[in-house]
């Protein structure tokens, strides 16, 4: 099984680990693309502070977060697992797994990203600032960068098991399954179960909880209509989405 996450926007500090090691980074075969934009954010960033604040979309109250993009060849790296915060990795709780569960997550989580494209949690980066959705001056917009790239990597990491897809819009945009690997993918919408509307904010959280859920039962479904039978025995309420491979799930509490 591959879970494919989005990033969280607020990032733990880099810390005074050893600095980014490229080559060292899952998917190899993203490297060139991730020079590309690694060498244009730290020029752009050093050279003009406000026109990169401007590109990256940072608010008067942000602009450190253009000094922390000029470091990022030389700040301390640590795994992925620990730099995305937020609300799903909260729940996910990746620090209190298990060592089984542990090795699962390293194994099965794949976090897309603007700068780096996507990585394991295991993969240590420094912290930085640049979503999907940003348009650098050279490359244009990263979601088009990255849809080259990813073309012919995405579909090998995959594998033969179940992808579950739970990208937001923006990092979805940036590799699409087709084919066979779009057969066995799965999406999940969470809804509140009285009024049949989709949350927002909790939709992150009940996210990251399923994650978790199905790291430390060791779950392995191979299909969409697998996993919905796995979330059900875990306690969940899973219903029929609508479409190939949807899923929706239902809070009765918000929280």
């Amino acid at each position: 099984m591959l879970v494919l996450l989005p990033p969280s926007e607020g990032k733990a500090s880099s810390g005074r680990g050893a600095p980014l090691k490229p080559e060292s980074l899952s998917l190899p075969g993203l490297a060139e693309a991730r020079a590309a934009v690694l060498d244009e954010l730290v020029e752009l960033c050093a050279s003009d502070e406000e026109k990169a604040r401007q590109v990256l979309g940072l608010s008067e109250g942000l602009r450190g977060e253009v000094a922390k993009n000029v470091e990022l060849r030389t700040a301390g790296a640590r795994p992925a697992g620990e730099v995305y915060t937020g609300v799903l990795y909260d729940a996910l709780g990746l620090a209190t797994l298990d060592a089984a569960a542990r090795k699962r997550a390293g194994r099965s989580l794949l976090v897309f990203s603007g700068l780096w494209g996507a990585v394991r949690v295991t993969d240590r980066i420094p912290s930085y600032r640049c979503s999907m959705g940003v348009k650098l001056p050279g490359l244009g917009a990263l979601s088009g960068h990255w849809r080259t790239a990813m073309a012919s990597v995405l579909p090998e990491a995959a594998g033969t098991g179940l992808v579950l897809d739970l990208r937001s819009a923006a990092y979805a945009s940036a590799w699409k399954p087709r084919g066979e690997v779009a057969g066995r993918t799965a999406t999940v919408r969470v809804l509140h179960a009285p009024t049949r509307k989709v949350v927002s904010h909790f939709n992150k959280a009940t996210k990251g909880r399923i994650v978790r859920s199905l790291l430390e039962a060791g779950a392995e479904p191979a299909s969409p209509g697998e996993l919905a039978g796995t979330l059900r025995e875990l306690g969940y309420v899973v219903e029929d989405g609508g479409k190939p491979g949807a899923l929706d799930v239902l809070v009765d509490e918000i929280h």
